[in-house]
């Protein structure tokens, strides 16, 4: 009894963790791409911030 309970056991358990697996690798990707984003987006704003936009001040001059 003990021998069916536990292939039982070991033959469900992978289609029941599945789900709980595929959603801790899919967060841990979804980490992973922010942390790889982040200088990226810090880069762009430092060059923002020190580059002069004319074309800002062009199609404010435009829409008056």
């Amino acid at each position: 009894m003990k021998k069916i309970t536990l292939v039982a056991l070991l033959t469900i358990m992978p289609f029941a963790l599945s789900g709980c697996l595929g959603f801790i690798v899919g967060n841990a990707v979804d980490l992973g791409i922010e942390v790889v984003k982040v200088p990226f987006k810090v880069t762009k704003a430092a060059v923002d911030v020190i580059t002069d936009d004319d074309e800002d001040d062009e199609k404010k001059d435009k829409k008056k």
